[in-house]
Formats: C-alpha cells, sequence, structure tokens
C-alpha cells in the first residue's frame, strides 16, 4: 500500500537547500531511518517543486500512522530530528492538527480502469 502526504517549505532558497542537504544519504540520522523502517515503511520518497513537498511511503496493509507517530514522539533522537525539521516545514492549511504531513486522498488509480 502507498500512502501520500503534502506539505510546504518555508519559501527561503538557502532553507530549502538546507532542508535537501539535510536528506542527502548520510546526513539523516541513523535511528531516524531505523525508526521509520521498525514502524514497517518498506521504501519512502520525498519529491519538491517549489515549495510543495510530496512524500509517498509504500507500508503494509493495517499500517498505523496515529502508532507510528506515537512512537516518534517517544524516541528522543526522532523527535530531535522532527523539531529541526520543522524549522524548515509549514504545515498546508487542511492539515490535521497537531500535524505538519496531511494525508493525500487517492482518487485515481490505472490500474483500477480497463
Amino acid at each position: 500500500m502507498i500512502r501520500v502526504l503534502t506539505l510546504d517549505l518555508v519559501d527561503d532558497a538557502a532553507a530549502i537547500a538546507e532542508y535537501e542537504r539535510w536528506h542527502t544519504p548520510g546526513n539523516v540520522p541513523a535511528p531516524v531511518l531505523a525508526a521509520i523502517r521498525a514502524s514497517g515503511v518498506a521504501e519512502m520518497q520525498i519529491f519538491r517543486t517549489g515549495t510543495r513537498l510530496v512524500m509517498t511511503m509504500t507500508v503494509p496493509p493495517g499500517f498505523d500512522p496515529a502508532a507510528k507517530a506515537d512512537a516518534d514522539a517517544a524516541d528522543p533522537q526522532v523527535a530531535e530530528w522532527e523539531a529541526r525539521m520543522g524549522e524548515f516545514q509549514r504545515a498546508l492549511p487542511a492539515a490535521p492538527a497537531g500535524s505538519r504531513w496531511t494525508p493525500m486522498t487517492p482518487i485515481f488509480t490505472l490500474s483500477d480502469h480497463p
């Protein structure tokens, strides 16, 4: 199953470059990567156009985003990472309360069509 989420970055070229630098191989802390994988996320990608980010996550059926959020909040290293990234991120107006990433609702899947 693929989950898709979105948010915006601050509208500042230097901040965007710094955010992207944090996401290059070797810059994401190992405990953060381990927590993502331990939650059941098999693959994650983040795409950017302008200030808009779109994240895809390949997760197993029954993946519980609330449980992942709770586990992340309880892990000091993940919480530190989230706070650092929060300096660059801006929630969309439709974001759930207390969340920066906004889930997107699928509306079209090619394989559903003959």
